[in-house]
């Protein structure tokens, strides 16, 4: 996170005096991808990158927040007009649905900063979401508990930033605990704190710094073909009414009824939720190579199966698996982004050597790396 005499700083400079500091982490998912759309299971964490707010209250009814990382500062109303600075709009988004809840937000002035790597796949914008939802929640009094926070940053996105992101970013950033994952079920949204304590273990993010444009259109045909899969399973089996409700005996006896592809993005997501499961049932029993293989597994479903994956992303997952890491799959919607690896001490330096030189060779430029630890949620600092 960063430091607090920063924000104290930049925070005195242009409004005097001082703020309230909180912060609001991003999140990794170690398991569990394109399965919260389908009402299923996901296993993400809070870790120790996020965003940082130093915030007062003004005694207006107006909101002046500078973004340091940016360089900018916005002053607005809760009008609901939108602002030219897309990061103004998460903050604006997020005052807004305050509002609609009938809880008035008092003016405040407010910086904030971040550590996150945007565009890394570690939802930046779901930790400064957490991180003023937070923050008002606190100041106002409202009493408001994080699952309805999450909701509120989550329908900001909706409405403001114009992204139908699941609620899994938020949710994590709300109510990561140190060392502790979160199996969240999607539908309704009771979750479980697993721990994630592996001495000996880094968790470990590739970037390969490419997003292709194929990623938001595939993305919005996945969601459609799973809607068509379940469509068809609700015709011979009423209770299904997602495919968290469907097994793969249900899609077999439907299969002449779908198409090829629709069987293949169903048969994933069914065997992604199990995975899950299964991973959470590893952690618990202490079977770290177990809970590796899920995720080459889930790898091997979201690349073959699902087909959101690319060359780039199997590409450092092949690696890993060659310098023995314990675990590696692409993290998030695909067709770029990030790899999340599962690295014992003795695999790392190897790892990290052949995954630089190997990608390099092969796209001509080397992947960002970020190591990640598991750490709270959302809270006041001073």
């Amino acid at each position: 996170m960063v430091a607090s005499e920063v924000l104290r700083q930049a925070f005195a400079e242009r409004f005097g005096g001082e703020g309230h500091l909180y912060a609001a982490p991003g999140r990794v998912n170690l398991i569990g991808e394109h399965t919260d759309y389908n009402m299923g299971f996901v296993l993400p964490g809070a870790i120790d990158k996020g965003i940082s707010v130093a915030i007062r209250l003004n005694g207006k009814k107006t909101y002046r927040v500078a973004a340091l990382d940016f360089g900018e500062e916005v002053i607005f109303a809760a009008d609901g007009q939108k602002l030219p600075q897309a990061w103004a709009n998460y903050i604006l988004g997020v005052v807004m649905e305050f509002h609609s809840r009938c809880f008035a937000v008092p003016g405040f002035d407010a910086v904030f900063a971040g550590d996150v790597p945007v565009g890394g796949g570690m939802s930046s914008s779901a930790a400064l979401e957490s991180a003023f939802a937070f923050a008002i929640n606190d100041l106002g009094n409202f009493g408001i508990a994080c699952r309805e926070l999450a909701e509120i940053g989550q329908a900001a996105e909706h409405k403001y930033a114009g992204v139908r992101c699941g609620i899994m970013d938020q949710f994590a950033s709300l109510h990561g605990a140190k060392d502790q994952l979160i199996k969240l079920d999607c539908r309704s949204l009771e979750y479980e704190l697993v721990p994630f304590h592996l001495p000996g273990y880094r968790v470990v993010l590739l970037d390969t710094k490419v997003k292709h444009s194929l990623a938001s259109s595939e993305y919005n045909t996945r969601r459609a073909e799973c809607e068509a899969g379940v469509k068809v399973l609700q015709k011979l089996n009423a209770q299904v009414h997602s495919l968290r409700d469907a097994d793969l005996a249900m899609l077999e006896a439907a299969r002449s009824q779908i198409d090829a592809a629709t069987f293949t993005r169903c048969q994933y997501v069914i065997e992604e939720n199990a995975r899950v499961l299964n991973a959470v049932s590893h952690l618990k029993a202490g079977n770290t190579a177990a809970f590796g293989q899920e995720m080459y597994a889930s790898h091997e479903g979201l690349s073959k199966l699902y087909n959101v994956s690319c060359a780039e992303l199997d590409l450092l997952v092949d690696v890993a698996k060659e310098c023995g890491v314990t675990g590696a799959r692409m993290m998030g919607g695909g067709f770029g982004g990030c790899t999340i690896n599962l690295v014992a001490e003795e695999s790392f330096a190897r790892f990290m050597q052949q995954a630089r030189s190997d990608y390099t060779n092969k796209f001509g430029r080397e992947p960002a790396v970020y190591e990640v630890i598991i750490s709270e949620g959302a809270r006041r600092l001073t």
